[in-house]
């Protein structure tokens, strides 16, 4: 039996928590345990699930993914990938992540709602979440 890292999934749009969440799933060494669609939402979740990594969104509803950040080391010791159409390279909200602790930050191909984000940014992710949870 493989002990599997866990994985916390954060994005307000459903549509991409569940490509995302497919994503990881496909791994074997990774299990999404939970999911989240705002910052908010996902403090209440890393502190019951203790993930050992999170995939958040910058752009949210009632809380952002950079204030999530902020107060995300109080409650968990989980890795952050940021996955964001805002955090383009070099962009203020990529920058602001990296000083926050981001462990990568990977930017939406299409925007906000990305339906490719798999099938450009799939690996990419899947590599990312392995990566910050220590895995090789």
């Amino acid at each position: 039996m493989v002990d599997r890292k866990k994985v916390l999934v954060v994005d307000d749009s459903f549509v991409m928590r569940t490509v995302i969440k497919n994503l990881v799933a496909a791994d074997p060494e990774l299990e999404v345990v939970g999911e989240a669609a705002n910052g908010e939402e996902a403090l209440a979740r890393a502190k019951v699930l203790k993930p050992d990594v999170v995939l958040l969104d910058i752009e949210m509803p009632v809380m952002s993914g950079l204030d999530c950040m902020k107060r995300l080391r109080l409650v968990s010791r989980a890795k952050v990938v940021i996955i964001s159409s805002v955090a383009q390279m070099g962009s203020p909200e990529s920058l602001q992540a990296r000083s926050l602790g981001a462990a990568d930050i990977i930017a939406k191909p299409s925007g906000a709602m990305s339906l490719d984000l798999g099938e450009k940014k799939g690996h990419e992710i899947v590599k990312a979440a392995r990566k910050a949870a220590g895995l090789s």
